[in-house]
This record gives C-alpha cells, sequence and structure tokens, in this order.
C-alpha cells in the first residue's frame, strides 16, 4: 500500500472514530463468508458500524485522536472495529454473536466505552451490564416519580378512608 493510500486509511478511521462514542476492537478471524455476512447484517440492525482494519494504521489513528495507549497491546492479529453511540450495544452483538457459531467469535480484545478502557475477552459481561445514557435517565426519572407517586397513593387512599369514617359517623 502506498503512502498516499495509508494517509486517506488512517484519515477515515480517525474521522470514524470521531463520529462515534464509544469503540470496540474484536477479533473476527477465521468467520466463513456466510457468518460475515450474518455479523454484518446484524451491526446494520443495530446501528454498529463495523470495519476490517490493519493494527498498524488503527494505532496511527489513535495516536492522533488522543492517549489510547491502553488499548496498543490488543492490537495483534486480525481487528475489527466496532463503532457505535450506545455503549453496550457492540458488548451484546458480540456475546449473542459468538454463542451461536462453532468458533466463538468475534472475541472482544478490548473496548473503549463511557471514556473507560476495557482490554480483554474477560471485561465483556461488564460490557454488556452497561446502561446507555437514555437507561440511566430513565432510571433516574423513575427514582424521582416513586416518592411522588407514594404521597399521591397515601394521600388519595388516606382520602377514601376519611370520607368511609365520616359517612359511618353520619349515618349512626
Amino acid at each position: 500500500m502506498k503512502k498516499e493510500d495509508k494517509g486517506a486509511v488512517i484519515e477515515q478511521i480517525f474521522d470514524n472514530l470521531n463520529q462515534y462514542a464509544h469503540f470496540y476492537i474484536a477479533d473476527a478471524a477465521g468467520l466463513t463468508a456466510d457468518l460475515t455476512s450474518d455479523l454484518r447484517r446484524a451491526c446494520f440492525k443495530n446501528d454498529i458500524k463495523l470495519f476490517v482494519v490493519k493494527n498498524t494504521l488503527l494505532k496511527k489513528a489513535l495516536e492522533r485522536k488522543g492517549d489510547f495507549s491502553p488499548l496498543y497491546g490488543c492490537l495483534e492479529g486480525p481487528s475489527a472495529l466496532f463503532l457505535c453511540d450506545t455503549g453496550n450495544a457492540p458488548a451484546k452483538l458480540i456475546k449473542e454473536f459468538s454463542k451461536k457459531n462453532p468458533l466463538a467469535k468475534p472475541a472482544l480484545k478490548a473496548a473503549y466505552v463511557e471514556e473507560s478502557f476495557y482490554v480483554g475477552a474477560d471485561q465483556l459481561d461488564a460490557l454488556v451490564s452497561i446502561k446507555s445514557k437514555n437507561e440511566l435517565i430513565g432510571d433516574i426519572i423513575t427514582l424521582l416519580q416513586s416518592p411522588a407517586k407514594n404521597v399521591i397513593s397515601a394521600l388519595q387512599s388516606g382520602g377514601s378512608t376519611i370520607h368511609g369514617v365520616l359517612k359511618t359517623l353520619s349515618e349512626r
């Protein structure tokens, strides 16, 4: 590959890394053409962008983006880059897809999610359990509404109890 071509590929990887908040690096080597097509289709359905990248070019793009040195050790062997805006979507996809095929691939190498580094395949379960920003906002709203709902419920039930007592007293 010519130097100009490498520069263009690095620029493309850099631009894609800047467009998405989270990325995963996985080993997808050895997948058959059918499994690769299935993986790409699953990525498309989940709004995940998938690239197969050369490690040296990815490393140069990461160096340009900032300090991603914890991820450099995993840039060996074939690498696939999963990009998305939802932090746990690629983890769920990787976990589910690797269960379905006999090669247990793609295998997680590393991830950058919610401004944190996750290195190693053993981090997959932790990544699956990470909640997205929208899920956290929903949990907070639920927690904030809970006391108000309890007060309203108590007032309504108390009101009917008082009404029942007053009605009984008036009848006597």
